[in-house]
Parts: structure tokens; sequence; C-alpha cells
């Protein structure tokens, strides 16, 4: 059996195709495309072109084309279902069981999306009939223009109890159909009636456009302003965004994404040119909605009614994407003046006005920093101490190691600033802290501390060279890792030398082999530093360093080991920062400070975990 489209669908819509591409091909981003050389015939000008907005490629040489699964299938010949098994298994997506019972149900939900589909018709033809009327004075009233009505599908509801059913049913569709479509509702014991009455709805699409639901809007004093269609085998609510198919191109074109609490702030919107506007199916945002907005641009815009229940959906929406935080890939939040919401205030205020508040929006990290600290008391040494545990550990959610670590950096910078402003010592400081002249004996076992630095510079430039010689023993590591390996900043020149030697080996297109790797070096002149790595490094002694180690291994610990050096050195910055502010405006909390991070590199880098990884027992006599 064919694996049904609703898999397929969902396996496209959480695999990134510029991703997967990118692991087999430099692409260079030109506007909304991607470029590089075409993996499948050999070319030395780009004609291989990537749309990520459209999900395919198409090479201009030779004519390849496909999606991600077909890219797969050709990249590493693997036949349909293989190439399906493995990109499943990437993005963690369960695979179908396949039976008579499955053909059958795939059978099924292929009709579920026609009697949708009809019923998104009916709606539309009942709006605008008489008994429609109220519903479109409704839509008048709220400033929509016919065209805006016609473009989103909007349709009316009636009030009477089976007004959809019967219509459904004429038409030769069965009543447990429409149970099934989430059409109706039953209670046991009782005859089904609509699930919607007397409400403006709302048809929501799939990455298809095919209609998989409603949204209802009541236009009575319904106690549920809002109703969405129950969970059916054709949607479900965490996984689907209201108008992602809408503003997807507009979203790509502008690299900006606005997500809105309703379907009424996304039409209004869009009537003022806010094109890319969508919104979640209530205000707890999920995982799946976030993966789906991220593939779209790097920083979605969240912009919630400024109410409280707005600014709680806010903190939720934060709350969920920190731990999926990656590097690159955040939040940002428009706060809105209290009592407004995106539809009146950009109809009272204008689109300028409106999109000079967008440019204001808050960082994701900057409104964590608000919700900690603003009701935070910091006057005595136990709440200074209390909010820094507060602090560092909501900033352990966090999963990516590399963005914690800057994420620690940062909040440690803002809470040595707030403690600043609070803890402004006058005249003397008593006991050992007295007086500035006294305030060298802290410092002078800060120079014991300074001293133990050389051993820190020792361990980075350890790390940087199992880096650098992993990467010669398996140069492919410098083609697919190109971004991460030139972003880590060196601080041995002669290593620094390698890197941008091995960066532009890295552009060429010849086979990244060792041999030709070490040719181009030694070209290079780089003779000198290629030895030292080899016959004078204690990096040589790091077994999945060798050449002779697959590289499923050496690219595992690779990371690991770039992980590990990105978190040194963002320790020994926050160290430096804090040591100079200690020897400008010394302070008993600053002292304790130091002394904590100092641990935590120590801890770091000394630990029987960093020993058996590096099978480094000498590093244990390090004066680290």
């Amino acid at each position: 059996m064919a694996y049904p489209n609703d898999f397929l669908d969902e396996l496209r819509a959480r695999t990134s195709l510029e991703a997967v591409i990118s692991r087999k091909v430099k692409l260079t981003k030109k506007g909304r495309e991607h470029s590089g050389l075409c993996p499948f015939h050999n070319e030395k000008t780009p004609s291989f072109t990537v749309v990520e907005e459209k999900g395919f490629y198409h090479c201009f040489g030779c004519g390849a084309h496909g999606d991600v699964i077909r890219f797969v299938m050709e990249d590493e010949g693997l036949p349909f279902h293989e190439a399906v098994q493995k990109l499943a298994a990437d993005v963690g997506l369960p695979l179908p069981e396949f039976s008579k019972a499955d053909l059958e149900a795939e059978k099924k939900r292929n009709s579920l999306y026609e009697i949708m589909e009809k019923a998104a018709n009916w709606y539309i033809s009942r709006l605008n009939s008489e008994e429609g009327k109220g519903a479109r004075e409704y839509l008048k009233g709220r400033g929509l223009s016919q065209d805006t009505t016609q473009r989103f599908s909007l349709g009316f509801a009636p009030g009477r109890y089976t007004a959809l059913k019967e219509a459904m049913m004429s038409r030769g569709i069965k009543e447990e159909e429409l149970l099934a479509c989430g059409l109706l509702s039953q209670k046991e014991g009782k005859d089904s009636i609509d699930k919607f009455r007397n409400r403006l709805m709302f048809p929501i699409l799939d990455v298809r456009g095919r209609t998989i639901a409603f949204s209802g809007r009541a236009l009575d004093d319904a106690p549920a302003k809002y109703m969405n269609s129950p969970e059916t085998k054709l949607f479900h609510k965490g996984s689907v965004i209201y108008n992602l198919g809408g503003a997807r191109k507009s979203a790509f074109d502008s690299g900006e994404i606005l997500v809105v609490e309703g379907q009424m702030d996304v039409i209004a919107l869009a009537e003022f040119g806010f094109e890319n506007t969508v919104a979640p199916l209530g205000t707890a945002v999920t995982e799946n909605q976030l993966h789906l907005l991220w593939r779209i641009v790097d920083e979605p815009t969240f912009c919630f009614d400024g109410d409280p229940a707005g600014f709680k959906a806010a903190l939720r929406a934060m709350e969920r994407a920190l731990p999926l935080l990656q590097p690159g890939k955040s939040l940002q939040f428009a706060l809105l003046p209290r009592g407004d919401d995106p539809d009146t205030l950009v109809r009272r205020e204008g689109k300028e006005s409106f999109a000079n508040l967008l440019r204001k929006s808050l960082s994701l990290a900057d409104l964590l920093w608000r919700q900690l600290t603003e009701k935070a008391l910091v006057k005595t040494p136990e709440q200074r101490a209390g909010l820094e545990k507060v602090v560092f550990t909501k900033l352990s959610e966090i999963k990516n190691e590399k963005l914690k670590s800057y994420y620690r950096s940062d909040f440690g910078k803002r809470l040595n600033r707030l403690f600043r402003k609070q803890y402004a010592p006058k005249g003397s400081i008593k006991g050992k802290f007295t007086g500035t002249r006294n305030a060298v004996r802290p410092s002078g076992l800060l120079q014991t501390q300074i001293g133990r630095a050389q051993g820190d510079e020792a361990v980075a430039t350890f790390l940087e060279e199992v880096i650098l010689l992993s990467v010669l023993n398996h140069p492919k590591l410098a083609v697919d890792h190109f971004e991460d390996l030139s972003a880590i900043p060196f601080k041995d020149q002669d290593l620094g030398a390698l890197q941008k030697s091995i960066l532009d080996f890295a552009h060429d297109p010849k086979t990244p082999d060792i041999n030709n790797l070490k040719d181009h070096l030694l070209k290079s002149g780089l003779e000198t530093f290629y030895r030292r790595l080899h016959e004078k490094s204690t990096a040589r002694n790091v077994k999945f360093a060798r050449p002779e180690t697959s590289f499923e291994m050496a690219e595992k610990w690779w990371h690991k080991t770039l992980e590990r050096l990105m978190q040194i050195s963002a320790l020994k910055k926050d160290y430096e920062d804090l040591e100079q502010d200690y020897l400008e405006n010394p302070s008993e909390q600053k002292w304790h400070r130091l002394t904590a991070i100092k641990t935590e590199i120590n801890k770091s880098i000394l630990n029987d975990e960093f020993l058996r990884d590096y099978d480094l027992d000498s590093m244990a006599g390090s004066t680290i």
C-alpha cells in the first residue's frame, strides 16, 4: 500500500528541504531561494535551485526536479519506502502500519475531504442568502470588504439545529460521515444536531489547501465566543495554523511572520496589507506549531491582545519555545496597549503606526528578563542570591548547550547591572573589604585565580586542536559543517591560519579527501602547522580524532567538543567581564559570583566525563 497522503504531507511539512539538501550541497541564499552546484551532474556554475517555500528543488542544467523525498531517493540511491523511513526517523514521525483496514481508512479519509469542501460551499451560500443578512451586517460593521470575505471563504451557519445535516443528507451524504467530519454533535441517546449554529464560519485549510476543519464565531451571546471543529481524522488542532498557506509567500518575501490570537485579527490585518499574519487555533501555542513557523522565518513575532489574558498567552508561548530554541531560531513579542487588539488598533491608528509598534517588538530574551525580574526584590544578599538562582534555573531549560551558554553570559551581565544599581556602598565596607586600599586583599586572591588562567588557555587550545585534527582526518566535517567551523574564534593564530585554509578547501567541489586536504595545506605554506597537529599536539591521542575512526563517531564527538569549547569560552568571557567590574568597583556579591564562575569553569574542564571522553589522564595534574 502507498503511504497515506496525510502522512506524506506531514512528513514534508516537518522536514526542511533546505536543511536536508545543505548536508550534501553548499547552498547560497538568493531572495526566497537557495542555489548551489547540482549534486546530480558535474558543473562549475551553480544551476541547482532549492525553493523551500514550495517544497521543491530544480536543476536548470540537467533537469533534476522533485521534493525532499525524491532528493533522498536520488542522492542516496534509495527506493521510495526507504527514503520515507529515513526522513521519518530524522524528524521522529512514526510510520503508519499498513493493512486492509488502512486501505479502507485511506479511502474514507479522501471522501471526508470531499464532504468538508461541500460543507464549506454550503456555508458560503448561506452567508449570501436572506438568512445570512445578520452575519453580513456584522462583517460590514467590522469593516471587512466583500473581496476579503470571498478571499477567506467566510460562511454562515444558520441557527436551526439541523440545517446543515438536512442539506448534506439530501445530497447523499450519510450521518456517520458528517459525524466523522466533526460537522455534527451527538449526545448519548439523542439525535445528532449541527455542531455550528448561528456562527460566522472560517474554513481551516491544510498545507495542500484542502478544508479540514472550521472555526465558528458566535453571532449571539453563546458561552463560547469561538468554537473549533473537534479532533478528526483530518484535523489535529495542535499541528495546524490558521492562514499559514495564505501567509507563506508574504512571510518568505519579508522574512517576517505575525502571529495573532484570532481569525478576525488575521483577516483585518490582511486588509491593511499585513498578508503575513496567522493565528494558532487557541492561544496555547504548541511545539508543532512553533516548528512550522520556524520553517518559514527565524523569529516569528507574536502580537496577542493587550489584556492580562493576552500577556499570559505571550508568556505561555515563550515558555513553550524556551526548550526548543536553536541558534538563530527565536521569537519576538509585540506588546499592545492595554485594552487593544490588533484589529481595533490597526483600524484606529493606521497601518504605519501598527508597523512601527511591530518594529519595537521585544526579543524573547528581553521578555524573559522582564518576567523574571519585574517584581523581584534585590535589596539584601539573600534576595539577590534568590533571584540569581531563579534566573539560572530557568535558563537551564534551554536544551541547546551553545545557546544556553550565551544566555547565561547575557543574563549574568544583566544581573550585575541590576545589582549595581541596588548595591552602591558608600564610604568603607567593614571587615576585610574596608576601604579602597584594603580591597586589594580579595584582589590578591583574585590574582591567584588569574594565574591559573594559563591552564584554562591550554585547555581551550587543546580543544581547538582536537576540532581541527578531526577535520584534517575527516575532511567531510568541513564540508558538512562549514558554518559551525567558520564561526569558531580560534585564539591560537597558527590554528586560525589552518582554519582559514581548510575553509578555502571546503569551497572546492572536489571530493573532501585526506590527501587532497593535505596537499592543499602544504601548497598554502602551512606544513609546519599541519605537522604540529599530527606529531606534537596532545590532540593526536584523542581516539575519535584519528583517521581510522568512523565518520559517524568522529562527527558525534566533534560536535561535543565544539559545544564544550563554546561553553568554556562563554564562561571565561563572563569571568573576565565581571573581574574587570570587580576591580573597578569591588563588592562581596561580585567576589562570590567570580568564585562561582571559576568553579563552574573548573567543573566544565576537570571532570571524569571530560577525562574519559578525551583519554587524558595527564590533564588531571593541570594547575587549572
